[in-house]
């Protein structure tokens, strides 16, 4: 089975980077190289060091505001999950907050808190946060009531309900919502330093755009989503260790 998975991985990366090349080589557009042109472009940079030079300072915003999503979000999930009343009184603002074009903020986020890294945390977790609250919050909501009263009726305290009950049937649908604030928050880290102040990654993304050289671009960019399948993996692999045997599968498998 692990063997099929890894075969069907292998596969779909081939076919899209297959089609990269092709459609690079047609070409599609001046301004799109092929998938060997980028690799080479992302070999060298890789080798100058400056693609980790960059990521030093992509990764500062992102890792400190993932952070802080997780911790609150998680929390303040539980807690809007657990209660009505909370429920009532915060959920509007995390809808609002997910629907809303929140990269229309960044000025006043810039205004407020200049062109540091305090606003890129900022940015990253306004991303974030409201998909971990709202993912949270749902599935502590949905947990079945009949598991609880069950611990209910072993003479389970408020806090073993919570801990031993809620929060692993839940788990699923957390981690879910993890995985997709982590996505938001690698969103929100790039539109930070394209928007507020061009370092990092977004720096060679605006440099590499502003003297036409594309390959080092889409290298760039490829680099962002292939930490971010990383980030993503290693999420998986904590819920497998926290709540073994709870875990139902991903795509990826």
């Amino acid at each position: 089975m692990a063997s099929r998975s890894l075969q069907l991985k292998i596969l779909s990366a081939v076919a899209v980077f297959g089609a990269w090349q092709i459609a690079g080589m047609i070409p599609v557009s001046y301004a799109f190289p092929t998938f060997l042109e980028s690799m080479s472009a992302l070999g060298r940079m890789a080798v100058d060091g400056s693609l980790y030079q960059a990521y030093l300072e992509t990764l500062k915003p992102l890792v400190v505001g993932v952070a802080i999503s997780a911790f609150l979000g998680i929390g303040l999930g539980l807690w809007i999950g657990l209660s009505s009343k909370f429920d009532w009184l915060f959920s509007p603002i995390f809808i609002v907050m997910q629907a809303a074009p929140l990269a229309a903020l960044i000025p006043l986020l810039v205004m407020a808190y200049g062109i540091g890294l305090t606003s890129k945390v900022f940015v990253v977790c306004i991303m974030a946060m409201p998909v971990i609250v709202l993912n949270t919050a749902g599935a502590v909501r949905n947990t079945p009531s009949s598991i609880k009263e069950m611990g209910r009726s072993f003479l389970g305290t408020d806090v073993d309900i919570i801990l031993k009950i809620i929060i692993p049937a839940a788990s699923p649908v957390i981690f879910s919502g993890l995985r997709l604030g982590i996505s938001a928050g690698f969103i929100g880290a790039i539109l930070a330093e394209l928007k507020i102040t061009p370092t990092g990654v977004g720096d060679i993304i605006t440099y590499s755009r502003s003297i036409a050289d594309y390959p080092s671009m889409y290298a760039a960019i490829f680099s962002i989503i292939l930490l971010a399948v990383v980030f993503l993996n290693i999420v998986e692999r904590l819920e497998a260790y926290l709540f073994e045997g709870n875990v139902r599968g991903y795509a990826s498998d």
